[in-house]
């Protein structure tokens, strides 16, 4: 491909990308501004107004700051690429560290830190104003921060040394070089899953017993009913950073654990937390999280095959702005652009991964209904958009490219049916 074409066809669809990202979301905060004045009847006997109105000027504040964000993404990308920054930061590290492994990382770690740094007012913002408004943030800008300092140590802890391997792999390893990185990576990821729990949630959260005898014994009740075994329930201080409730599965085999936040508990009743709790069981008895991996896995081998013709064509690199070297590698270039360029190419297809996500959840729903009480998981999901001002009425479009979950209103009427 001509690199002029190439540069012409990124520009196009990074444009067509943005249009269509801002065009979803002001559709979705027109939808919802229009439905912000009376609850939808489904919900007039479980939700009051003033909640109802909470969660569509939460949304619509929410929507408002993305669109804020789209622009600034996009403007990013444009300057990294077709603007020069990256081969203008490539020089000039270059400059400092001479080419080889060291030039590398650092090139990939630059382009990290700049982008955090960009994206640093608005995390601030959202945090200490949007959510503060709405009365959902716990945090205090102490916590933020060291938060934030957390996550870049641990990312470097982590991610340096698999980043290097990866590198490695892909200057060494030949023409296959792709299929062994995928086999690490897919490693790592199963390796991630059994260490997170015990090694890095705890670095952020509590994580208790479940105390109470009762819940517990009702809890242990359904995994005997539908043969899960778990090596415990704990509960998570989510109420330190803010007042959104939820719980999940953590770990694999017979190390999964199951943890609720406080909030969650604090606010639904044990029969609505044991119709919560099937939900989630049932995603694992049917096999959900396995499937997903699965995708996951088939998703990043194709990708990683098509970086695999893409490292070694110069138009690529011209085409997004930057002179290949030709005397040194230029794999960490290539993993950049490939990482900035891919979402520019594959957003269309977000609806698609939605339809088999939202499948997913009726089937869960479907589950918790025949190992609980139908009655009590719909109770407990309306209390539940409530306490996180989740909106009633998204905009459908916007809806069908955005969430993995289907509308309150489809996931009520199917289990009333049931």
């Amino acid at each position: 491909m001509d690199p002029q074409n190439f540069s012409l066809l990124f520009a196009a669809f990074v444009l067509a990308t943005l249009i269509v990202k801002m065009w979803l979301s002001t559709r979705h905060i027109r939808y919802v501004a229009q439905h912000r004045a009376a609850v939808p009847d489904q919900f007039a006997q479980k939700i009051p107004l003033a909640a109802h109105q909470k969660a569509a000027d939460y949304t619509i504040a929410k929507t408002q700051l993305k669109l804020v964000l789209l622009v600034v993404n996009a403007a990013v990308l444009i300057g990294f690429t077709l603007l020069g920054g990256l081969q203008w930061l490539s020089i000039t590290l270059i400059g400092f560290t001479g080419p080889g492994m060291v030039y590398q990382i650092g090139l990939i770690a630059a382009v990290a830190i700049i982008s955090e740094i960009i994206d640093l007012p608005l995390d601030y913002y959202k945090q200490f104003r949007l959510e503060e408004k709405f009365g959902f943030n716990k945090m205090t800008p102490g916590l933020f921060f060291s938060d934030m300092i957390k996550h870049t140590l641990i990312g470097a802890l982590i991610g340096l040394p698999l980043l290097w391997v990866t590198l490695s792999v892909m200057e060494q390893a030949g023409s296959l070089w792709w299929l062994y990185a995928w086999l690490i990576w897919c490693g790592f990821q199963i390796l991630m899953l059994g260490l997170y729990q015990n090694l890095i949630a705890p670095l952020f959260n509590k994580f208790t017993p479940l105390a109470d005898e009762s819940l517990k014994s009702r809890i242990e009740g359904l995994m005997q009913r539908v043969g899960f075994a778990s090596k415990g329930l704990f509960v998570m201080d989510g109420s330190r950073r803010s007042a959104h409730g939820n719980a999940y599965f953590s770990g694999f085999g017979s190390a999964k654990r199951i943890v609720f936040f406080d909030t969650l508990l604090s606010r639904l009743a044990p029969n609505e937390i044991e119709a919560v709790l099937a939900h989630e069981l049932g995603h694992f008895k049917l096999n959900h999280v396995i499937k997903r991996i699965a995708i996951m896995f088939i998703i990043s081998l194709g990708f990683l095959a098509l970086l695999g013709y893409l490292k070694n064509q110069t138009w690529f690199y011209l085409g997004l702005g930057v002179l290949p070297m030709m005397d040194a590698s230029n794999d960490a270039m290539a993993l950049i652009l490939f990482m900035f360029a891919l979402p520019v190419f594959t957003f269309l297809f977000s609806p698609l991964l939605s339809l088999t996500s939202r499948k997913n959840e009726f089937e869960a729903d479907a589950f918790a209904a025949k190992h609980s009480n139908s009655q009590d998981l719909v109770s407990a999901l309306v209390k539940l958009y409530e306490d996180n001002a989740s909106t009633l009425t998204p905009d459908p479009l916007h809806s069908a490219f955005y969430d993995s979950h289907p509308p309150a209103s489809a996931r009520i009427q199917r289990l009333l049916a049931s």
